[in-house]
């Protein structure tokens, strides 16, 4: 056991404060940045240590008291100890620093990050799991359950369902999607309003009268029917079968929707034909070889773009790149393979997840013109 007083320094993607310690960072939960604090090392790498924080002995501004009484104990949460304002504040800078420091990128053109209308109150749907009588969340750093009774970041419906749950006689173990309304069960943001901001930034990124959309990682379709107004031919392509059908029950005469694999679809645009005029048999799936695609949007999942897909856009290449990633370190590292072939043109986060470490990003970049 062993104790050590720190000045944390910064605050680590992820969310936790960093000190130093004989010349070795150690992070500690729950701190923030400016704070002089006592903490308990608990694991002693050869880099870096991890350490539980014991008593906060000179508080920042910023330290505000959490809302909710399992904060610290539930996985869920890391930044309620920290006025929302700061919240925003340390995102922004992370989002910057993992593309100067992963993407190796310059003279980033950061935008503001765009904020929750609500910070608490907005999760549209949780998942809890039930093991030997107890109901709730994983505890931080754990594979034990903590019973939960109500999570503040929760919209009011949710919370309703978790009550429902709770108050049956028996509940068989395993894990309980609840959600704020019985739409279709296919892949939505949890935070409505901002999912909205994401939608509506997209759009007055996206230039009009254009011949060809393809969105990756389309889902029902979320961003591509927001777009429809601004193309001749709209492609989604998603591995989810069920978000492909819910986004083909509303599909125009111009959309097609492909139950795919992004990364083999994706290989199959060769070469570009710009001026070719774009019909309907083109774009059957196996059938897109021939067109190239005047914008792409790409969303993939945390682990970010495969070295395929990242050869499949330079292969393309479009002429407009939107990238929405809920990781910034693979984003990172993604821009880094895509920058000979695209300039960003900006870059905003914005916070789908208040209270917590998460981030979301919407980068728009365009092709690097041809020698002349």
């Amino acid at each position: 056991m062993r104790f050590v007083d720190l000045k944390i320094e910064d605050i680590a993607f992820g969310g936790k404060g960093v000190g130093r310690a004989q010349g070795k960072a150690v992070f500690v939960p729950y701190t923030i940045e400016g704070e002089l604090v006592s903490a308990e090392v608990v694991r002693e790498k050869k880099q870096f240590a991890e350490a539980e924080l014991v008593e906060v002995k000179e508080s920042s501004p910023h330290r505000v008291e959490p809302q909710c009484p399992y904060f610290g104990r539930c996985g869920g949460c890391t930044y309620q100890h920290v006025s929302y304002e700061h919240q925003l504040a340390i995102k922004w800078r992370q989002v910057r620093d993992a593309l100067q420091r992963i993407g190796k990128l310059k003279d980033i053109p950061m935008r503001p990050i765009i904020p929750s209308p609500r910070q608490y109150a907005y999760r549209n749907r949780i998942t809890v799991h039930a093991q030997d009588g107890v109901i709730g969340f994983f505890r931080r750093d754990s594979h034990t359950l903590l019973d939960i009774e109500r999570c503040p970041i929760s919209r009011d419906e949710v919370n309703r369902a978790l009550a429902e749950l709770r108050a049956q006689t028996h509940v068989r173990d395993g894990h309980y999607t609840l959600r704020a309304s019985a739409s279709a069960r296919v892949f939505s943001q949890t935070n409505d309003e901002v999912a909205n901001a994401l939608r509506d930034l997209i759009v007055d990124l996206v230039r009009p009268n254009q011949q060809l959309l393809i969105d990756a990682y389309c889902g029902s379709g979320f961003f591509a029917k927001a777009l429809l107004d601004k193309f001749e031919r709209v492609i989604g392509i998603d591995w989810d079968r069920f978000a492909i059908g819910a986004a083909c029950e509303t599909a125009t005469e111009k959309e097609v929707y492909i139950a795919g694999d992004v990364e083999s679809e994706l290989q199959q645009v060769g070469a570009v034909h710009p001026n070719r005029t774009v019909s309907a048999n083109d774009v059957q799936a196996s059938r897109l070889r021939s067109i190239a695609p005047t914008t792409l949007i790409v969303d993939p999942p945390a682990t970010g773009l495969s070295e395929a897909v990242r050869k499949a856009i330079v292969d393309l290449p479009p002429t407009a790149l939107i990238y929405i990633s809920c990781n910034p370190p693979t984003l990172a590292r993604d821009l880094r393979e895509l920058q000979d072939q695209f300039i960003i043109e900006s870059v905003t986060p914005l916070d789908m997840f208040p209270q917590t470490a998460e981030i979301e990003v919407a980068a728009s970049l365009r092709a690097v013109p041809p020698a002349s």
